[in-house]
């Protein structure tokens, strides 16, 4: 299993292949519906960002409410094909990685490999297992949008599997 850090650049990308299992370690942001929808705004308009996207890395998910040791109870993956129409912004923008799981659609697939960027699976079901790989999380943005606002985390070896390569190799093909 290789280990990989963010942010996760190009050189990088370029050699993680379809179906590869990795242990990402770094710094990821938490970015679902909502979120995509006020990113993908901010960048129609022309406005800052409160992340950088350069090489980023994003995770579809939205956290539960924080226990006692301030970490989430759970932190799974939700589905990544309602994120397909936001999706060309980010890449645009160069983002890195997203994780999520499920298909996504061909024109992403095809953006993917256009942009080099890489879409990482996440293992569904296994939230409360993901969240003790957070180390750190603060809120970046978008409060008001409770579990869909955007999360900074810090995670330690997070298991993932390459679903879709820079090259545009697809598990699910």
């Amino acid at each position: 299993m290789r280990k990989i850090t963010t942010p996760l650049i190009k050189s990088v990308r370029k050699q993680l292949k379809c179906g590869e299992e990795v242990l990402l370690s770094g710094t990821i942001y938490t970015v679902r519906d909502a979120a995509h929808k006020k990113l993908a705004h901010l960048i129609t308009e022309k406005k800052r960002l409160p992340f950088d996207l350069k090489d980023a890395v994003i995770y579809y998910t939205g956290p539960t409410p924080k226990r006692e040791d301030g970490f989430f109870g759970s932190c799974g993956p939700t589905t990544s094909s309602r994120m397909d129409g936001f999706t060309p912004f980010l890449l645009r923008k160069g983002l890195g990685a997203m994780i999520g799981k499920g298909r996504r659609t061909a024109r992403v697939r095809d953006l993917i490999k256009k942009h080099k960027a890489i879409y990482f699976l996440a293992v569904g079901g296994a939230g409360a297992y993901l969240a003790k790989r957070v180390k750190f999380s603060k809120l970046v943005a978008f409060g008001h949008l409770g579990p869909e606002a955007v999360y900074v985390l810090r995670v330690k070896n997070f298991p993932l599997v390459v679903g879709i390569d820079s090259r545009g190799g697809d598990i699910y093909r």
